[in-house]
């Protein structure tokens, strides 16, 4: 009887030899972000670097893949499922979005950037940080762009985790377009940086 006991024990444990680890891939998020945010900004916007952005992964909060593996300290192996996906930005919604957010910038953002009215937030949205520098007339469309802007920057944020089949990556992706906003920047523009405004 006791024998027959243990077969639910054995069971369980076998179930739980797999874990499934799925990795963000930092790498390939930076590149999609580049690639997005040059097409909305322009082809001669200030190539990115890694000394401006700093390590691409620095800013992603806990990862999946810095979990303390505890059946395999007690000896049960574990199979990873290390999912490094190319991280697609080429479905139809994410590009109905980057073409509107393209022809806004051209159209009525990228006027008060030049002028220093505009400025990229640390949260990857955009900010009127100095509206004296409009022109009266223009404040009140000016306004509106940047929250249409905005709540296409929240949306492809979440279309691009979605397409990748990751919900849960929003946020990670979210800071990975936020520091490619400001290092795809041209010199003059405004950014946040800890807190306070700084000049390109």
């Amino acid at each position: 009887m006791r024998r027959w006991m243990g077969i639910p024990l054995a069971a369980v444990l076998l179930t739980a030899c797999v874990t499934i680890n799925v990795y963000f891939p930092a790498a390939e998020a930076k590149e999609a972000a580049r690639e997005f945010v040059d097409n909305v900004i322009g082809d001669d916007a200030e190539p990115s670097t890694d000394s401006e952005n700093g390590d691409p992964g620095a800013a992603l909060g806990p990862r999946a893949d810095r979990r303390i593996d505890w059946l395999a300290l007690v000896g049960i192996g574990s199979a990873h499922a290390q999912s490094r996906p190319d991280i697609t930005i080429r479905t139809p919604a994410i590009q109905a979005i980057q073409a509107r957010m393209a022809a806004r910038f051209d159209s009525q953002l990228r006027a008060g950037f030049d002028a220093g009215a505009l400025g990229f937030a640390a949260d990857g949205t955009i900010v009127v940080r100095d509206a004296s520098k409009l022109a009266l007339k223009d404040r009140v469309a000016v306004n509106q762009a940047v929250a249409d802007d905005n709540r296409d920057r929240r949306a492809v944020y979440r279309e691009v985790a979605v397409a990748n089949g990751h919900p849960e990556w929003e946020s990670q992706i979210r800071d990975v377009f936020a520091r490619q906003w400001i290092a795809s920047a041209r010199p003059g523009w405004w950014y946040q940086s800890g807190g306070s405004w700084q000049q390109k």
